[in-house]
């Protein structure tokens, strides 16, 4: 299936440095891809020279004017900058001339310029951001981390059922489990708006395994952990700055003395193991799900293997149908919902 992506080439900390490579990269690996590059079309032409690349059949580049700053806010973004990179790639994808776009620039403009250009899918009230992350079982997703910090119950739902048809599409599983993160596992437990959302989530059509608990995000024991945005950025900032630690702690007891210096070097093979597996590139590319198109941002400070991480979750995407899986189970629990009103209102009526 041939799908096209434009991608914001001058987005994030390197632009271009970073973007073009990858793009090519992920050119080389699939011929039933086209890409179109966004920006400064001076800067792109002279990083594809660097590379020894030229513009093609499945590659050509959109010259943008400007660029949105990564510490530019949101507002002035949209109101300053409508020939930007990042708001020329959303409109590609609102067009229809691209399957999707993947942008590594300012995260609170490339969702508010995304919604305000693409809006957001029928029955769906606020988009929310999703990303995987690695666990015992190979990965979990998780939302919203960071869209939306005050949710309602009926909104929670709504990101489980997109987090749920994501998975549903990219991961290929037919049935996947959704758990709520909550403080305990038991009914009882949580606010008043996660105990209404797991009331909705039982009576849904969803795979709903229940409440789960902070330790379960990286123990895989569902695929999909749905929490709103203030809960779900801390949960990530607070793993980050864990893996963060961990590593300078292995390093700083390996390099104590000449024996753990031996230890060390006897052990790289592992610990060069141990470091791919949790290489938070391979992880790289959030999906703003909930719009009337594909978006996903990648990490503003990677380099070129983990934008390519990123472009290859927006392939996935697309390809899979994501959209049109999401769009059809928010179909199924909206008749659900609307019958349930229709019983409750002729069960009042008979009494």
């Amino acid at each position: 299936m041939d799908i096209t992506l434009a991608i914001d080439a001058m987005g994030g900390d390197h632009g271009p440095h970073v973007t073009v490579p990858a793009a090519l990269k992920a050119l080389a690996e699939d011929d039933q891809l086209n890409i179109v590059l966004i920006g400064s079309e001076d800067a792109i032409q002279a990083e594809l020279k660097a590379n020894k690349a030229t513009t093609n059949s499945r590659l050509r580049i959109h010259h943008a004017s400007q660029v949105v700053l990564m510490d530019e806010s949101p507002q002035s973004a949209m109101k300053n900058k409508k020939d930007s990179s990042m708001r020329v790639a959303i409109n590609l994808t609102k067009t229809g001339e691209a399957s999707a776009c993947v942008s590594a620039g300012n995260t609170g403009a490339l969702m508010a310029t995304a919604r305000f250009v693409l809006k957001t899918l029928p029955g769906i009230e606020r988009p929310a951001i999703a990303s995987v992350l690695p666990s015992e079982h190979g990965s979990t997703y998780m939302l919203d981390l960071g869209a939306n910090a005050d949710c309602t119950a009926e909104q929670l739902l709504q990101f489980a059922v997109m987090g749920a048809m994501l998975v549903s599409s990219v991961e290929h599983k037919a049935n996947p489990t959704v758990g709520l993160l909550n403080i305990g596992s038991e009914d009882i437990k949580g606010n008043a708006v996660v105990k209404r959302t797991a009331e909705l989530l039982r009576e849904s059509h969803l795979n709903f395994y229940g409440n789960v608990e902070g330790d379960d995000i990286f123990k895989g024991t569902v695929d999909v952990v749905v929490c709103d945005g203030f809960v779900g950025n801390v949960a990530l900032k607070t793993t980050e700055g864990l893996a963060h630690m961990m590593g300078k702690f292995l390093s700083q007891e390996f390099k104590k003395n000449w024996m753990t210096k031996l230890m060390a070097l006897l052990a790289m093979p592992v610990l060069k193991a141990f470091k791919k597996r949790l290489d938070p590139r391979r992880y790289n590319g959030a999906s703003f799900l909930g719009l009337r198109g594909i978006v996903v941002k990648s990490h503003g400070g990677t380099d070129s293997f983990g934008f390519y991480h990123a472009i290859h979750v927006a392939i996935e995407e697309a390809r899979n149908g994501v959209l049109k899986r999401i769009t059809e189970q928010l179909e199924i629990e909206h008749i659900q919902s609307a019958k349930a009103v229709a019983l409750e209102a002729e069960s009042k009526t008979t009494e």
